[in-house]
């Protein structure tokens, strides 16, 4: 039979036993709230880090459209032809005008213009009309026979999606494709060529333009 004395030093024993494990497992404890704390900030500035550098990135990507739209304004459309604009009229008339060039890019033209938002016509129309739309700042595509249908398609779906823009057949025109502006002409054999976009953004609303801002909506819709 065990004396009182051992029974103490057992609960004593167990009882240190039992309050080191405590010890064992707050230190646990401390260990892994810590580990937590650390690997979620190591999370965080990581994330936060990331964030950061896709920001930059992006910023970075800006710039460089900014700085390639700025550059593709600033230099000159190679083999593009160019008509002095204080020798284009701009007087509104009702009569027949003759124009020196075809499509033409400047001149007297009907106190209407052609709707150029973006506006593809399947027909031909009225130049009197469209070159009043040149003096709003549109950039007019044309084409005749000659063009690829894949090609009159991709330039269809381009114009479509930018404003200050329109597009029609001109049968006697002498090139495949040609893209006009108040005062500028392009010609080319592809819709693919890189000048078209570069045309596109120079022109679009460009420094050439007689009226910036003037509407391109409630004129003349197709025939």
């Amino acid at each position: 039979m065990a004396s009182k004395s051992g029974k103490t030093t057992d609960q004593h024993s167990r009882q240190a036993r039992i309050a080191e494990m405590r010890r064992a497992e707050k230190a646990r404890d401390r260990r892994n709230k810590a580990i937590a704390i650390t690997t979620s900030s190591v999370i965080v500035v990581g994330l936060v880090g990331f964030g950061a550098w896709v920001l930059i990135g992006q910023k970075q990507e800006e710039q460089r459209k900014k700085d390639a739209v700025e550059l593709a304004r600033k230099t000159p459309v190679d083999s593009e032809q160019t008509w002095d604009a204080k020798n284009l009229g701009r007087n509104h008339v009702e009569t027949p005008v003759k124009y020196e060039m075809n499509p033409p890019v400047g001149g007297d033209h009907h106190p209407r213009w052609m709707n150029c938002n973006g506006d593809v016509y399947k027909s031909p129309v009225p130049e009197v009309n469209a070159v009043h739309s040149l003096e709003h700042g549109a950039v007019w595509v044309t084409y005749n026979e000659k063009a690829a249908q894949s090609d009159v398609d991709k330039l269809a779906k381009t114009v479509g999606s930018l404003p200050y823009t329109l597009m029609s057949p001109v049968k006697e025109q002498a090139g495949a494709i040609m893209l006009s502006a108040w005062g500028k002409q392009l010609t080319v054999e592809k819709a693919d060529d890189p000048r078209v976009a570069q045309f596109f953004t120079k022109y679009v609303q460009g420094q050439q333009t007689p009226e910036p801002g003037a509407s391109c909506t409630s004129g003349v819709a197709a025939q």
